[in-house]
């Protein structure tokens, strides 16, 4: 493997120490206090984890008790070559995320979210059906469930588990996230909102966009929802989980260095300050080669390999504070305690859900998915209706008894341009107004008086021009 750069995080500290500091809080915002957390931490050394830590602290309140949650975003690599059996894959993975689980609850975490699609490689960039189908299973009774929900109510703790999902009853295949409450109960499940068809991800190959709309789960550490990958380029789709109330949004993710690392730290801190909740950005890392080859449709040759995902999972919280990122290169587990009441101050203090204006978007809205809709725009001209003379720049107003009209020339938006950036425009209208009383012709031009012509009865847009002089 090509060497690859471990984290920004890793660029930056061979700044100065003041340097640092500075670039730090103009990056992330203010400063984090690290959690200690000595047996978490010397567990994840052992098992090659990158683990971090960092407090969210809200403002103290008098009628509040703070509402303090440790929240754990895991990502991680593939564990065997995926020319290895299905169930052989599988349980490589199940062991993997147990692992880090464990340490997740030595750290005191109470909700953990996995990646995309974890329990499987990135196969949809392959169009092959099988084995990859072979990955999805039921979502309340599939193995990798069953799986989680023993962990879940052995640590006390919040799973969400994106998998790639087989309906019971239709046997229909979903990008599914599913939520495992601390009791060990399936709380419910929400169905990706947005399918990609850019690049390598062919993922309407193997399903469509979800049908469960935009959920909140009501748990026992707070109010929570799932934003699967593709739908953090979608900024309503942010929206709705906000509208219906969740204090944390996951965006369990898979994407690749070239195409979106740009965008990765820009899209889930947005989202939090424009929503007052918290975001988790989580995306998988490393490597993975398929044994076919494909093409991506770009006139490159075929390859086996997707890219390399890029890991850099981060927390922000609403008032756009973030923590930095994980690892680009090695599974990691980032834990951050945050207190759930900085959502409503940070709502008090900017109030952007004062300002909104939702009935002026949902009227708009409502016009634009109408099959006949124009949008709308202001062109450069306000008409086509008038005959070009010799460009030369002039408005001349014709005054008749008890009637008014304008006769333009040249392009409009040119006129209205250098006559209101005139310096003299004050003076002109003035004296246009001066001369509509005397019945007189005045080129604004030349500043000359010319014989009045018969009036005509103006059209509407040499009529909003007129009443604009």
């Amino acid at each position: 493997m090509a060497e690859v750069t471990e984290s920004l995080e890793t660029l930056l500290s061979r700044l100065e120490m003041k340097d640092l500091k500075e670039v730090q809080r103009i990056i992330y915002g203010k400063s984090l206090e690290s959690i200690k957390m000595p047996a978490a931490k010397e567990a994840a050394d052992k098992a090659g984890i990158d683990l971090q830590g960092y407090i969210m602290a809200a403002s103290k309140e008098q009628t509040r008790a703070p509402r303090v949650v440790r929240v754990g975003a895991v990502q991680n690599k593939i564990v065997l070559a995926t020319s290895e059996p299905v169930d052989a894959q599988r349980k490589a993975l199940h062991s993997r995320i147990e692992e880090i689980i464990r340490i997740a609850a030595l750290a005191g975490v109470n909700i953990i979210c996995l990646q995309e699609a974890w329990n499987m490689p990135f196969a949809f960039c392959t169009r092959e059906r099988l084995p990859w189908t072979e990955f999805a299973e039921s979502a309340e009774n599939g193995s990798t469930t069953l799986f989680l929900k023993k962990l879940a109510k052995t640590h006390n703790m919040v799973i969400i588990s994106p998998i790639l999902e087989r309906d019971d009853i239709l046997g229909t295949i979903w990008n599914t996230a599913v939520v495992i409450d601390n009791t060990g109960a399936v709380l419910g499940k929400h169905r990706k909102n947005h399918i990609p068809r850019v690049g390598d991800f062919n993922e309407s190959t193997y399903y469509f966009e979800g049908n469960t709309g935009h959920p909140v789960f009501q748990t026992e550490f707070g109010r929570i929802a799932i934003n699967i990958c593709y739908g953090r380029h979608h900024p309503l789709n942010w929206l709705m989980f906000g509208l219906n109330g969740a204090e944390i949004v996951f965006n369990p993710s898979a994407t690749v260095a070239g195409l979106s690392e740009h965008l990765w730290g820009v899209e889930a801190r947005n989202a939090a300050i424009a929503n007052h909740y918290f975001t988790v950005a989580i995306n998988r890392v490393g490597e993975e080669e398929f044994p076919n080859e494909f093409t991506s449709g770009d006139g490159k040759p075929a390859h086996k390999n997707f890219g390399w995902f890029y890991g850099s999972s981060y927390i922000t919280a609403p008032d756009g504070t973030r923590t930095p990122g994980l690892s680009r290169i090695q599974d990691g587990l980032l834990v951050t305690e945050i207190d759930l009441n900085m959502c409503q101050q940070v709502q008090d203090n900017w109030n952007f859900r004062m300002t909104q204006r939702l009935p002026l978007y949902a009227e708009q809205l409502t016009k634009v998915c109408q099959p006949n809709y124009r949008p709308q725009r202001i062109a450069k001209s306000l008409s086509d209706n008038y005959i070009p003379s010799d460009r030369s720049f002039c408005i001349i107003l014709v005054v008749g008894p008890g009637d008014v009209s304008c006769a333009l020339n040249v392009d409009l938006k040119l006129q209205i341009d250098r006559l209101e950036g005139a310096k003299d425009f004050s003076r002109w209208k003035r004296e246009i107004s001066l001369l509509l009383r005397h019945n007189k012709v005045f080129d604004v031009v030349t500043g000359k008086l010319k014989e009045p012509v018969a009036p005509a009865q103006p059209d509407d847009a040499t009529q909003a021009i007129y009443e604009r002089v």
